[in-house]
């Protein structure tokens, strides 16, 4: 039973994290994220028009909101799959999944120039595809997205410790 527990938390947590990612990021965070006080970010707000300029702190804190959305959106997935398909996870398990799912997460999104992720392509050989934002693709999309789904796996693997049938 428990390889179809964890294909199935797997698949639902996948399944949030797209929607984490993407529709419950706001516009915000997905550009002030990276801000840094030596790479501000200069940010217009879409129904005023007011042009502001963000550094290091307000980076942080939108990267942390947008983890936070992200977690939050995947543990609703999570939480409504399981007992649809009649799961019970272990709650210390559950939390210990969604804590690696947030840390993991904000480690990639906190993209600061020379941050973990582009470090991480540039020693492994990818830094050319890292740069690549061209032919319809964009390689640090694509290089994020691996590191996500990798770690979703661990989570997964975690929150599957001890989850029982119904």
């Amino acid at each position: 039973m428990r390889p179809e527990i964890f294909a199935a938390l797997l698949g639902l947590a996948r399944a949030g994290s797209r929607i984490g990612d993407t529709w419950s990021q706001s516009d915000f965070c997905a550009q002030v994220k990276a801000a840094t006080d030596a790479h501000p970010v200069t940010y217009t707000h879409p129904k005023t028009g007011l042009r502001r300029t963000y550094g290091t702190a307000a980076g942080r804190r939108a990267c942390a909101w947008h983890c936070l959305t992200y977690t939050a959106t995947q543990a609703v997935a999570v939480t409504v799959g399981t007992r649809v398909l009649g799961i019970r996870l272990r709650p210390a398990a559950a939390v210990t999944a969604a804590a690696v799912s947030f840390g993991t997460h904000y480690l990639a999104d906190r993209r600061v120039p020379g941050g973990l992720l582009e470090t991480l392509a540039r020693k492994t050989g990818k830094g050319a595809f890292w740069d690549l934002a061209d032919h319809g693709i964009n390689g640090t999309f694509h290089l994020d997205s691996a590191w996500h789904h990798g770690w979703e796996t661990v989570a997964a693997l975690v929150a599957t410790c001890q989850a029982t049938s119904r």
